[in-house]
């Protein structure tokens, strides 16, 4: 991910959220936040270094004090024109001097420091030799739920997105697929995602025949031929947040086998999001659509969890999985994605990301999830 969010949110937004992220740390125990480049960065101060490189760049939050931004100067100027500057204290270091000893001094020389997963190995060895009486634990353990509830202005851009996504399916419904390469589809969605407004395209997955029963094929030279089921995954950031939705199309008339799986994945699909509402578990959504598949007689070829959240980045907690207790929160985005997988003959996944509400569940997906037939 380069660049900045766009200018939808404020410094007094950065702000906010900055301050938010502090005070979980300190409920969690921790002396801080240690936040290197890349969607924590992004989400909490809009700014993503122009190239991300050996010099150290890392945001400290601690409880009760101003944001300091520890970045080197040649990039200063660049820091300084991020959408939260205003909001956070710049400390640049130049080449030549011990970055980790100017980090050091806004630490807690015996604290333990919530760090962001993406920090390079060679940064936080670097302050654990600087301070070794410090310890950390990797933002996903500590805070998972961080960035989980989104606010108004993020909801409208996930729905954004997930109406750009729409329309990238009504378009490639419509294109021959019999004949041509997955990775021939696989261009076509990747140029429509780019037509309807992403900025970033991440992924798309074109499973046509035995290739669909792999969740993460991707794509690739197989040529797609008439009787095929065709998994369509794809996604990517617009406004700079994530889009991922799945349909599965069919060349030419499917078999009544294939029409029954296609339905028992809607059905699983459906019950995924009927169960959404605050208050309950996150495993409880993966539990309601692995029934479904289940009683279907198909449990054992439903091979990954029912979901995944969603935001700045297309992946990120939290996890519609058995063993997640997590109550859900309105505002919190997710995908709901049951497949079925069966090797060596086809696959089927239907998905759309999904926002909890006041009372329930909106899906920011909308096209049909009936089967489509395709050319």
């Amino acid at each position: 991910m380069t660049g900045s969010t766009p200018a939808h949110f404020t410094a007094d937004d950065y702000k906010a959220r900055m301050e938010r992220a502090a005070r979980a740390a300190g409920d969690a125990g921790l002396a801080g936040l240690l936040v290197a480049p890349g969607p924590d960065m992004v989400w909490l101060t809009g700014y993503t270094p122009t190239a991300i490189t050996e010099r150290l760049t890392v945001l400290v939050l601690t409880p009760g004090r101003e944001p300091v931004l520890v970045v080197p100067t040649l990039e200063a100027p660049d820091a300084e024109e991020a959408a939260g500057a205003t909001a956070l204290t710049l400390r640049d270091w130049t080449d030549g001097k011990d970055p980790y000893a100017v980090t050091a001094e806004l630490l807690d020389r015996r604290g333990r420091f919530g760090i962001s997963d993406n920090t390079w190995a060679m940064h936080l060895l670097g302050l654990q030799r600087t301070l070794p009486d410090t310890g950390y634990a990797s933002l996903t353990d500590a805070l998972p739920m961080l960035r989980a509830v989104k606010d108004a202005a993020e909801l409208e851009l996930l729905a954004a997105a997930g109406a750009a996504a729409d329309a990238t399916f009504e378009e490639i419904r419509n294109v021959p697929f019999a004949g041509r390469r997955e990775s021939d589809i696989g261009r076509d969605l990747a140029d429509l995602l780019l037509r309807f407004g992403h900025s970033q395209v991440d992924f798309t997955v074109v499973g046509s025949g035995p290739n669909g029963a792999n969740p993460h094929h991707e794509v690739g030279d197989r040529v797609i031929q008439d009787g095929d089921m065709v998994v369509l995954d794809f996604g990517g950031l617009k406004g700079g947040y994530g889009s991922d939705t799945t349909r599965t199309v069919h060349v030419g008339e499917p078999t009544e086998e294939e029409r029954r799986v296609h339905d028992t994945v809607r059905a699983a699909q459906e019950a995924g999001f009927r169960v959404v509402r605050p208050g309950v578990a996150c495993q409880d959504v993966d539990r309601a659509a692995r029934a479904v598949i289940t009683d279907a007689g198909y449990g054992e070829y439903f091979i990954h969890r029912t979901g995944h959240g969603i935001g700045v980045t297309t992946h990120e907690p939290p996890y519609m999985i058995e063993g997640e207790e997590q109550p859900l929160v309105p505002g919190m985005c997710f995908s709901v994605e049951p497949g079925i997988y069966l090797p060596g003959r086809f696959g089927v996944r239907i998905e759309d990301i999904v926002t909890v509400t006041e009372d329930g569940g909106r899906r920011f997906n909308n096209t049909t999830r009936e089967m489509v037939i395709v050319d």
